[in-house]
């Protein structure tokens, strides 16, 4: 009877040691959750979905609207004029207030025949993305850039003609390269950047 009860408490104290080798140590601090990361195309469609957004809400409920009412009309030099800013001029100013805000998402409007040269494709990337859309342009053009040591997300979505004003202006601007714009027709893109590491 004392070796059956031997060989119990044997199995007994090895089953416990083994059983504490084995088992996961239980982390000091709580870790957080592993949550499924979001794609840089998804990010990038939710940044677009939001400028799409503010942009039209700003060129057909602000523009466009005192406008028509003979309140306030958008001029290019709008500070000077007391005026409001012009729809292209309202993204360009929006984002560089995200650019400075230091989250490293950047976007502007490009263009193959840019009013000004600033708005030109800056890499090849950005300006094959250009005369891809300009054939095809139901999707945005999306790529790995590098800069320095630094990789980026960017995807280039095809800019419209949504207003009147967007077409006047462009067409009758004294620095045009291009004055045959018509409603709906591709002007540019917004080329959003977009930081991986």
């Amino acid at each position: 009877m004392d070796r059956f009860r031997t060989a119990v408490g044997i199995t007994a104290v090895t089953l416990l040691v083994t059983g504490f080798l084995v088992a996961p140590i239980p982390p000091l601090a709580k870790e957080p959750p592993i949550l499924p990361g979001i794609s840089p195309e998804k990010v990038a469609d939710y940044v677009h979905a939001i400028i799409q957004a503010d942009r039209t809400i700003y060129t057909t409920l602000v523009v466009t609207r005192m406008q028509e009412k003979h309140i306030v009309n958008a001029t290019e030099h709008w500070e000077q004029d007391n005026a409001l800013p012009l729809p292209a001029q309202f993204l360009q100013h929006s984002g560089k207030i995200v650019a400075e805000s230091g989250r490293g998402i950047r976007y502007r409007l490009i263009g193959l025949s840019p009013i000004y040269q600033r708005n030109a494709p800056a890499t090849e990337f950005e300006r094959n993305a250009l005369a891809a859309l300009a054939k095809q342009p139901d999707r945005p053009v999306t790529g790995i850039v590098s800069s320095g040591k630094k990789q980026f997300f960017q995807a280039i979505y095809p800019d419209r003609a949504v207003s009147a004003a967007c077409v006047s202006c462009h067409n009758s601007h004294p620095l045009s390269p291009k004055r045959d714009f018509k409603a709906n027709d591709v002007m540019g893109a917004i080329a959003i950047t977009i930081p991986l590491d």
